[in-house]
């Protein structure tokens, strides 16, 4: 289990991160948003022991990971990409992480084929692309076969097959009981694969629960089209609705569809189209992100 008690971190007079406390379980993808300058990879840092806490705690199965017994055993981690020597082939690299790990040799044929690099496991990282690279630093991170993933953006570089192979990795890494936090920028990708989300901003929680429930507390949105947009646009605001306008579309909320058809039965105006607007998790996190 992955689990942040109150963390801190502060540079001079800023807090990056500020009082964070969220857990990450088993046999689940937990999601980790956040924009840019939120605090997101400093969180990851400190949860990988690479960045000192100023107060606080980050634990993985309740202890620091500078206190794991055998870290590369029980952690595999993704944050950034050049992790490999560009003169040392994909094979070579695996095999001396594998030594490092104390992991088994054999994994790393098994894992080259696995990410889809067996092909090119005797070319030089420095001459893989940015997909490849990705794809070696997903390898490297599963050497020791940890039961915790910790992920930054590791879908940077992956065409869509990557995408949807990576996604059934950690999918599959989780229904076999693996703690899985992934922070992406791929919104939409993430909503496929993620179970719980935490939603940071200026370093402070926004949210921190399953991801069907952050659904259940989206604003309902209704787009409407109809014959006269500035007539229906006054009768939705007169009962309660707040309307937007866009090239003859409404949107509107504070109704519900069967409100709104009655209003615009009411008023004699013909209805082109009135659709529910299905929240997606984009819409919700920049709404709950610049809150």
């Amino acid at each position: 289990m992955i689990e942040t008690i109150e963390l801190t971190k502060t540079y001079g007079k800023v807090r990056a991160v500020d009082g964070l406390s969220f857990t990450a379980r088993p046999g689940r993808v937990t999601g980790f948003l956040g924009l840019n300058g939120s605090g997101k990879t400093t969180t990851l840092r400190m949860l990988l022991g690479l960045t000192r806490p100023t107060s606080g705690r980050a634990l993985i199965d309740g202890v620091p990971f500078a206190a794991l017994d055998r870290p590369l055993r029980q952690v595999g981690a993704v944050l950034e990409q050049g992790i490999s020597h560009p003169g040392q082939s994909g094979r070579a690299h695996l095999v001396a992480q594998a030594i490092l790990a104390r992991a088994s040799r054999s994994r790393v044929d098994l894992l080259l084929e696995q990410v889809g690099l067996a092909e090119d496991a005797h070319r030089r990282t420095g001459d893989y692309s940015l997909g490849m690279r990705q794809r070696l630093a997903v390898a490297t991170a599963l050497l020791g076969e940890p039961p915790v993933l910790i992920f930054d953006e590791p879908a940077n570089g992956l065409d869509p097959e990557g995408i949807a192979w990576l996604r059934g990795l950690l999918r599959d890494h989780a229904q076999n009981g693996g703690t899985v936090l992934i922070s992406s920028h791929l919104l939409a990708e993430l909503a496929q694969l993620i179970d719980d989300v935490v939603i940071i901003a200026n370093g402070q929680i926004r949210r921190a629960m399953p991801l069907e429930e952050l659904y259940g507390l989206a604003v309902q949105r209704l787009r409407v089209q109809g014959a006269d947009p500035g007539r229906l646009s006054r009768a939705f605001e007169g009962a309660g609705g707040k309307v937007v306008e866009v090239d003859e579309v409404l949107e509107v909320v504070g109704l519900s569809a069967r409100e709104a058809g009655e209003i615009a039965f009411a008023e004699g105006v013909p209805l082109y189209e009135l659709t529910i607007e299905t929240a997606n998790l984009e819409q919700i996190f920049l709404e709950m992100a610049a809150a």
